[in-house]
Parts: C-alpha cells; sequence; structure tokens
C-alpha cells in the first residue's frame, strides 16, 4: 500500500487502506477470543527473537532478492529508489512486520521495478524477479536446518525451529497467487492471453482474501509448510 501525498494521520490514508486496517482489526479481534492466536508463544523469547531476526533479516534478503533480480535484468529502479539494499529499514512495513509477530505470516513492503527496461522477454523477467523472493526465504531456512543439528542449546534449537518454520510459512504465503503476493505475478505471467479483468478482480478483494485466510484457514498453509521442512530436514537435516 502507498500512502496519497497530503494530509497526516488517519486523514491521510485512502479508503482503502483505512478498509484494510478495519478488516485487520476485527480479525486479530477474532483470533484473540477464539483462541486461534497463541498468547503464549508471544512471551517465548525464542518466538520473539526469530521474529525480530525475520524483520531484520529474511525480510530484507527477501526483498533485496527481488531488486537485485530485477537489476541484473537490466531495470535499475530498485537502486534507484533505495531498495538494492540490504538495510532493514529501507523494507519494512509496520502492519507486515506486526502480523510476523502474531501470526507467523506478513510482508514488507514491495520493491517496485519497471518490466520495460529488462532485457529478457517480460514474462520471463516477471516470474524470475517474482520468484526471487520466497526463493531466499528457502534458502534462508535450509541454512538453518543444516545448523539446528549442531546447536547444543535447547534455546538456540528453538530458536532455529521458529526460524525455519517462519521462512517456509513465508515461502509458502509469497506463492499464493492473490495480489500483492509474488505468486499473483508468476500467475498473471502463465496465464495465455488477456487477464485484465482477473487482474482487477484479484486486486480489488485480495488483500481482504488474504488476511481471511490467514486467520480463518490457516491449514491452506501450514499443511504445505510442515510437508516442505520433512522434505527439508531429510535432505538437509
Amino acid at each position: 500500500m502507498y500512502q496519497e501525498p497530503g494530509g497526516r494521520g488517519w486523514n491521510a490514508l485512502s479508503r482503502t487502506q483505512k478498509t484494510v486496517i478495519g478488516v485487520v482489526g476485527v480479525l486479530v479481534l477474532y483470533a484473540l477470543l477464539s483462541g486461534t492466536v497463541s498468547l503464549g508463544r508471544l512471551s517465548d523469547p525464542s518466538w520473539i527473537i526469530a521474529s525480530a531476526i525475520i524483520i531484520l533479516v529474511a525480510f530484507p534478503v527477501h526483498e533485496m532478492a527481488h531488486a537485485a533480480m530485477a537489476v541484473q535484468l537490466g531495470d535499475d529502479t530498485p537502486r534507484m529508489q533505495g531498495r538494492y539494499t540490504f538495510n532493514p529499514m529501507a523494507h519494512i512495513d509496520p502492519l507486515g512486520a506486526l502480523l510476523i509477530l502474531v501470526t507467523g505470516f506478513g510482508w514488507a513492503k514491495p520493491v517496485q521495478w519497471n518490466p520495460n527496461n529488462i532485457n529478457v522477454d517480460v514474462r520471463v523477467g516477471t516470474v524470475l524477479v517474482a520468484a526471487a523472493g520466497p526463493v531466499s526465504n528457502l534458502l534462508l531456512a535450509s541454512v538453518a536446518v543444516s545448523l539446528i543439528g549442531f546447536a547444543e542449546i535447547s534455546m538456540l534449537r528453538e530458536f532455529l525451529g521458529f526460524f525455519i518454520f517462519i521462512n517456509v510459512a513465508l515461502f509458502v504465503f509469497n506463492m499464493i497467487p492473490i495480489p500483492p503476493l509474488d505468486g499473483s505475478h508468476i500467475l498473471f505471467s502463465l496465464l495465455p492471453g488477456d487477464n485484465f479483468e482477473l487482474r482487477m478482480f484479484l486486486g480489488r478483494f485480495g488483500f481482504i482474501i488474504l488476511l481471511a485466510t490467514i486467520y480463518l484457514a490457516r491449514g491452506i498453509i501450514v499443511g504445505p509448510v510442515n510437508l516442505i521442512i520433512q522434505w527439508m530436514f531429510r535432505v538437509f537435516g
């Protein structure tokens, strides 16, 4: 989301932003009252540390991967906008960071790039740029899986376990083909013909669908996450 110029505070937000904030508030309240969110882990130091590392390391790596791929393909837009960096302050989205802490799913500010500047086919370039971020999360999780066997301190093993889970969850979450997630860009690039109406529909309601999925249908995400983690431990553990 982007803030419109002019005004400050609540009045500076667009109607869509206000709607999303309201929906998030209702869903968080529902999650707390229904027990969907475990408040216990919010007091777990390993979870807090893992979430902080995700926000300060995994998010910047994810967004830098998008930026680096775009730059590699010939587009300097991310560099000009200050997104070609590992500095977390250039990438943090407050709402996405909060949701990581509460739910294990979240996002950073999306990297902007110009497909007209790349030196390969636009559809191929879009897939490469979109996939670079989620793949970086899988690589981070793989490194953590390879290290967890050497962790002799229980708190460190717990931290690595949370770090693995959140990174794989970010991969699965971002591959959901609904805007503004990376999977939607891959989907639209692979679909034949004109998909303008589908783009408009998902662009209008996608954010709300995603938030509802996080709170009401977590199994759609957690199931594949557990399967990928099991596979990683067989291969890298």
